[in-house]
């Protein structure tokens, strides 16, 4: 067979064949993995945080989703509202995550399954990441500005302008970003 392959088409076509599906694949993978980056990290957070004890009951899976929704900030907060962990949520999902996560379910397949139940779960993705050792803060928006210091839990409410912000992210810089070292 793999002789009738070789002498029909040549070695070097079958190895393009070869290296376009091995791409193929790994963008298939990529597109999924970046579909539920949200909703997987939470749910791994989740997972790494129960412990044996826990995983026996979905109420008490249930009860550990909620405590982590508490501390969640940002898309991770939207996640846990549109799954029901937060106190003000209207829709109720836990046990979709609670009954898997007891059998061991990996957090892959848990997304795949939330999307059928709620497509915005999904829809969810990371904002990138601003590199406070590579960008002038000058050149950022104060949107971006504004955004870097909520990440940090800090407001300013005494900033009237993109100066201000600046010198205030200056100032708490030391102790809420830490340098990245090789």
């Amino acid at each position: 067979m793999i002789k009738l392959i070789h002498n029909q088409i040549g070695l070097g076509q079958v190895y393009i064949y070869y290296v376009f599906f091995l791409m193929f694949i790994y963008v298939c993978l990529f597109f999924v993995f970046s579909l539920f980056s949200v909703c997987i990290s939470v749910i791994k957070q989740i997972d790494k945080k129960l412990s044996a004890d826990e995983r026996k009951s979905p109420a008490k899976i249930e009860d550990a989703i909620r405590k982590l929704c508490k501390k969640a900030k940002n898309r991770e907060n939207r996640f846990c509202y549109y799954v029901g962990g937060t106190e003000d949520a209207a829709t109720g999902l836990l046990g979709e995550i609670s009954k898997p996560l007891k059998s061991f379910m990996p957090p892959e397949k848990i997304c795949e399954k939330l999307k059928k139940k709620d497509g915005q779960i999904c829809q969810l993705k990371y904002e990138k990441q601003i590199d406070l050792d590579a960008v002038d803060l000058k050149k950022l928006k104060v949107k971006d500005l504004k955004k870097i210091l909520s990440d940090w839990g800090e407001t300013c409410k005494a900033c009237t302008e993109k100066s201000d912000f600046i010198k205030l992210i200056e100032k708490l810089k030391p102790t809420h970003f830490k340098k990245q070292e090789l």
